[in-house]
């Protein structure tokens, strides 16, 4: 530690420290925003305090379809046991009353005309095997009933109706669980970003929607929605405002033909909450747009709903979609490996009324960006005629054949002349 000190000096490593600091001002992160809807269309929501429980009792069938499936297999498991159970009792009860399980009936039977109301029961582990053949209608043959009891049949009777009622149950709750409207929407895709970009002279949000499967969605629909913190003139906090935005659809019933992958258009024009907002105020807005594309799946006939969301700092501002659809052979071709890619383009930073109020910002920025590409495909020629010139002086220098010989000529005088040819 002396030897450092006699070297560096402590008053020069305090000085620089503190320059160094002053150079690099700390920057803080922002901190994340909490999205309203994940990008696979999931709500980011959790509810709390929740008093009335009840209530999802009293729709006991949409509360067994929103269960997870490890629930539903366990429910579905124990309701069958129980009800085995219940009835291999009820079975026991009945024999028992009849006297069946005393060990003398054996004789008795043997030698009277003596008739049990089961068959072969004669401990609670054959009343539950029973129990077990008469709901599930297996019927081995061993143990049957007989017309000795009129309290069996009732019994035969209310377990046929019991098994049926939880047979219906748990199959729907199964059946709905595997076809489910949410599952077809996992292979309806959005874009990963949105962008901003004119559109015939127009200022506009653009993001790209596609369908994976053959199988089409009729009478599909996209809605948009922007989501963000307000305050009303009356001091009132909304944390969650939603405010539908328009979709530029050429057709009146606002529906779409999803048979290839499409770019759905927003126009940012007075109605829009996005007129106010320029490229440089995008970054520091505290917004969320939301995409919601509802249809009819043409295989099942139900109704699906995708969602999405987009956030600030997903909107890339002056930015395009590449075309994905080719034609190949007379055959539409769609390479979804580009499904996300964009290309910068020449979008004024302005916002949409500035735009309106100054339509000559657009045609500057135009022309700006024409006088760029010409700028660079003239660097790029030169560059080009360089890197040719420069490749045939090399090629010269290594290649000793394509050297020019020099050639002596004689004149009359007798002096002599080089040149080269």
């Amino acid at each position: 530690m002396l030897a450092r000190k006699s070297i560096i000096p402590e008053e020069y490593v305090l000085a620089r420290i503190a320059a160094e600091n002053l150079r690099k001002p700390r920057i803080r992160d922002r901190p994340r925003k909490a999205r309203f809807i994940a990008k696979n269309g999931a709500c980011n929501l959790a509810h709390k305090n929740i008093r009335e429980q009840g209530r999802f009792l009293q729709d006991i069938f949409t509360t067994l379809v929103d269960l997870k499936w490890r629930h539903t297999l366990v429910i579905f498991t124990m309701s069958f046991l129980c009800s085995w159970l219940l009835f291999a009792m009820m079975w026991w009860l009945v024999a028992f009353a009849h006297g069946d399980m005393d060990p003398s009936t054996e004789s008795t039977m043997n030698s009277t005309k003596w008739t049990p109301c089961v068959t072969c029961v004669r401990s609670f582990t054959s009343a539950f095997l029973f129990s077990i053949e008469v709901q599930v209608t297996i019927g081995f043959g061993g143990r049957m009933m007989t017309e000795e009891c009129p309290l069996a049949i009732t019994v035969l009777i209310l377990q046929n109706i019991v098994g049926l009622i939880i047979n219906a149950v748990m199959l729907g709750c199964i059946f709905m669980k595997t076809a489910q409207a949410h599952r077809r929407a996992e292979t309806l895709i959005f874009s990963r970003q949105a962008v901003i970009a004119v559109r015939n002279g127009k200022l506009c949000f653009m993001f790209r929607v596609g369908d994976l499967r053959k199988s089409m969605i009729i009478s599909a629909s996209v809605r948009i929605q922007v989501v963000r913190k307000t305050t009303t003139p009356e001091g009132e906090v909304i944390p969650i405002h939603q405010v539908d935005i328009p979709v530029d659809n050429p057709i009146e019933s606002n529906n779409i033909f999803l048979v290839a992958p499409l770019i759905i258009c927003h126009i940012i024009d007075k109605r829009s909450p996005l007129y106010d907002i320029s490229a440089a105020d995008l970054a520091l807005q505290d917004l969320e747009l939301i995409v919601i594309l509802e249809g009819v799946v043409e295989t099942t006939g139900i109704t699906t709903q995708a969602r999405t969301s987009y956030i600030a700092e997903e909107i890339l501002w002056g930015h395009r979609f590449v075309p994905i659809v080719t034609e190949e052979e007379g055959v539409y071709s769609v390479d979804y490996s580009k499904f996300g890619n964009t290309v910068k383009v020449a979008a004024p930073r302005c916002s949409a009324r500035e735009l309106d109020e100054k339509p000559s910002i657009l045609i500057q920025t135009l022309q700006k960006s024409e006088l760029s590409h010409q700028n660079s495909l003239r660097k790029r020629n030169s560059m080009r005629r360089n890197n040719s010139i420069r490749r045939s002086n090399s090629m010269r220098r290594t290649n000793p054949s394509l050297i020019v010989p020099k050639v002596q000529f004689i004149t009359p005088e007798g002096s002599q002349s080089t040149s080269e040819t």
